[in-house]
């Protein structure tokens, strides 16, 4: 676990427990059957020597083939069958072997971020939930504001597509933070900061907090300009009976899955200028 080369499946439930569902101060079941989805679909991957990586997106709303349920949204793999029937889905979709699975739900991220410090975003629209708001422009966000910030759609020009971008915009935040503040210049700070994560994360039992910490500090000459934010392409939305889905542009994700398993997913989007996530999302 402590090497470099692993991939691992990001997810965020949309869990309205009242209670923490993820991480080690959970207090309630992390998975119930049919009681949450995936509203977040991450397929993280770091190169081999540890010097690039790669976050890509799935949107939620994705028509894919679900092992044993057939045609649905990919994110009702989670709802149907937990972290290993979302793990086969993603691995059957993308030819991509997913090593370590981690969760976090609606309390998490934002207990997360502001265990953090807040993050620091461009925000390109202003957003308003519950009486938080999220003012448009170069941001620093609470964990409150940060819950907001990335749960937004209905507003936005490009609905869900746009989410999936402010989810990135934020993730991207906390990563650049932690790697430019000095966290993992030591295998003893590297540990303080996955002890930190894992109290709001559920991560696979096969990663222990000191296997974790040992891939964070394998990481110390990552860069944040050489991690690349994608989302998978697609060729446009539609129905599938009453339901709303996004359609995968099979061939271009087929080339960009292949990028992921050879390391080369920065040429693959260098060929691509518009692929990237922007510095200022809506």
């Amino acid at each position: 676990a402590g090497k470099a080369g692993q991939t691992f499946l990001l997810v965020g439930t949309d869990s309205r427990s009242t209670d923490p569902t993820t991480g080690s101060d959970a207090t309630a079941p992390d998975f119930v059957f049919g009681a949450q989805r995936s509203d977040v679909i991450m397929v993280a991957t770091i190169a081999d020597d540890g010097k690039s990586a790669s976050v890509i997106s799935i949107p939620r709303d994705s028509w894919v083939n679900i092992p044993g349920h057939g045609m649905n949204k990919i994110n009702a793999a989670f709802s149907f069958g937990g972290p290993p029937l979302a793990i086969q889905t993603i691995e059957q979709l993308t030819r991509v072997r997913i090593d370590h699975f981690a969760v976090i739900d609606f309390a998490g991220f934002q207990q997360m971020t502001d265990a953090a410090g807040g993050i620091d975003v461009n925000v390109g629209q202003a957003t308003e939930r519950d009486g938080v708001v999220v003012p448009a422009g170069p941001q620093h966000l609470t964990g409150a504001q940060a819950l907001v910030y990335v749960r937004e759609r209905k507003s936005l020009p490009g609905g869900d597509f746009d989410r999936v971008r402010r989810e990135q915009n934020a993730l991207r935040a906390l990563v650049s933070k932690a790697l430019s503040s000095g966290t993992l210049s030591s295998p003893s700070q590297a540990y303080d900061l996955v002890n930190t994560v894992t109290q709001h994360v559920g991560v696979d039992d096969s990663l222990t907090n000191t296997g974790l910490a040992e891939l964070v500090f394998g990481l110390r000459d990552l860069r944040a300009s050489n991690i690349a934010f994608l989302t998978v392409p697609t060729t446009g939305t539609g129905t599938e009976g009453s339901q709303s889905v996004v359609y995968l542009d099979q061939q271009a994700d087929q080339d960009l899955w292949f990028a992921v398993n050879t390391d080369k997913v920065a040429q693959w989007a260098d060929a691509r200028p518009n692929s990237r996530l922007s510095a200022t999302p809506r």
